[in-house]
């Protein structure tokens, strides 16, 4: 890995999260297409066009907010009736994903633990469910380490590849999130 690589990576602020993750090895020409990925589970896809959704709409509801604020207050609370039946879906999607994991996450990439070796520079399909608002997101990443640990384990670690500025822009989003909530509760624990 380049010097390049390694001040590329440390670039962006990593935390330790527990999340619903998956993978698939991408090949041939879908692993390296730059077009987005699509899943076959219809819950996912709409979870993470939710989230797509709120995203790119967060500029109107600023702008309705500034000309009408009753109106911008009633669009607020159906957006989170929306995010319930989101998290609703969400516990559902759980069952196929699997348990929620530990892993470090950026804007850059991912590190897990898997019970078999992904070889060094394979493509991936990592589908994940950022909690707790139940984020959907399909990512590709590839792999740039895989190290055995002691448990016998392997710590895969990724660099996301292609990612838009909404993926971008809601990893970024949870990690701030998942940052200040940590802070928060250190400072409570201080007390």
């Amino acid at each position: 890995m380049s010097n390049q690589d390694v001040d590329d990576r440390r670039e962006y602020y990593r935390i330790e999260d527990t999340i619903a993750l998956d993978f698939s090895l991408l090949s041939g020409a879908e692993a390296h297409a730059s077009e987005p990925l699509h899943d076959n589970s219809p819950l996912f896809n709409l979870l993470s066009d939710m989230h797509l959704l709120d995203f790119e709409s967060q500029h109107l509801l600023r702008h309705i907010s500034e000309r009408d604020r009753t109106l911008a207050n009633y669009l607020k609370v159906m957006n989170k009736r929306i995010d319930l039946l989101g998290q609703a879906v969400a516990q559902s999607l759980l069952r196929d994903i699997g348990a929620p994991r530990r892993v470090s996450i950026s804007e850059g990439g991912i590190s897990f633990n898997h019970g078999k070796a992904v070889p060094a520079g394979s493509h991936l399909a990592i589908k994940m469910v950022l909690m707790p608002q139940a984020l959907g997101l399909l990512l590709r990443a590839q792999v740039v380490h895989c190290q055995e640990r002691a448990d016998g384990q392997f710590e895969v670690g990724t660099e996301f590849e292609a990612l838009t500025d909404a993926q971008r822009q809601l990893l970024a989003r949870h990690i701030l999130q998942k940052q200040a909530l940590e802070r928060r509760l250190a400072k409570e624990q201080q007390r």
